[in-house]
């Protein structure tokens, strides 16, 4: 079989990627939100990535992987994830007829958990983190001859996503910010790889928990290091940075931005108050990410990826008490 790990990551595939996408990922929108514009005193849109078929921009990466898997006749595939990434790799399995295995933390979001059956996949729980699901993919991936799909170091899976940013820059061709958040990193690889290839001078800045760092710590330092893994959100719940999307972020990010657990909730109570859209932590996170750079953004045609809506309701229900500060 083809080592797809080693494909290319490039505008050209992501131009490619696109009309094995758009079948089953309809472009989604791209808004400008007046009460944002007006607080941030810039041009302010969103891109509702959470509209997507698993309400998450994940999908677009699933279905070009499995896409191409598909050709080259496997078994199956086998992948970790707390959710997003999960549910991406299996709805897409179903979508071509290929059976899938989402290994999960234990205690994982029971949304997310319903979405990945629901496909009718096979749901593994197992460790109490991220990274500690990924090691049984390794032992279940010997014993099956599965293909490991990793939710990040996959050229196909960042090549999908970059048809998001394709639909972005087709909209706003004068973009000057785009704020993404940063898990496991293939969104932020994904929107340098297209967006500096059409816009050079375009401002790509990522947002991550405190208490979740990893990719931050390893941006700031230039080397992959670990870090506390203790965010409720998700989507930013990875101890680790990856090899494939740091490679591309590392030199290439214009700046980073951290929130604390409460400012995580805040952005999503933000969320529901200026756009009536429930984001999931990690998909609100860019909102707040703004408010938080409003000085620096002033006067700016800016984009905010809101990523996601997968939330447990008792996030939700948190969330949404908060006083907007």
């Amino acid at each position: 079989m083809k080592n797809l790990k080693n494909y290319p990551i490039s505008i050209a595939e992501v131009i490619r990627a696109r009309p094995i996408v758009q079948p089953f990922v309809k472009p989604t929108a791209l808004i400008k939100y007046q009460g944002l514009s007006d607080l941030l005193d810039a041009d302010i849109f969103i891109k509702h990535e959470n509209h997507n078929p698993t309400g998450t921009f994940k999908i677009r990466g699933g279905v070009n992987l499995i896409h191409h898997l598909k050709q080259q006749r496997i078994k199956g595939v086998i992948t970790f994830s707390t959710g997003n990434h999960g549910t991406s790799i299996a709805t897409a399995a179903s979508w071509f007829g290929l059976n899938a295995t989402i290994v999960v933390p234990e205690n994982n979001n029971p949304v997310k958990n319903r979405a990945i059956l629901e496909t009718g996949a096979e749901l593994v729980e197992y460790g109490k983190t991220f990274e500690e699901s990924s090691k049984k993919v390794e032992e279940l991936c010997e014993e099956r001859g599965l293909y490991y799909a990793h939710p990040a170091n996959e050229p196909h899976l960042i090549n999908g996503v970059g048809t998001e940013f394709l639909e972005i820059i087709e909209d706003l061709p004068d973009i000057d910010v785009m704020i993404v958040p940063l898990g496991a990193g293939s969104e932020t690889a994904a929107a340098i790889t297209t967006l500096r290839a059409i816009r050079p001078n375009v401002e790509i800045i990522a947002v991550q928990a405190c208490d979740s760092s990893a990719a931050y710590q390893s941006w700031k330092t230039g080397e992959i290091t670990s870090a506390n893994n203790k965010t409720f959100a998700g989507g930013f719940a990875t101890g680790i940075a990856y090899e494939t999307p740091f490679q591309i972020y590392r030199d290439q990010l214009t700046d980073f931005v951290l929130l604390t657990e409460d400012e995580i909730y805040e952005s999503i109570a933000i969320s529901f108050y200026y756009t009536h859209h429930l984001a999931e932590g990690a998909g609100a996170s860019t909102l707040m990410a703004a408010v938080k750079m409003k000085d620096r953004i002033k006067g700016k045609k800016v984009v905010l990826q809101m990523s996601g809506c997968n939330e447990s309701a008792d996030v939700i229900k948190k969330a949404i008490s908060y006083k907007l500060s």
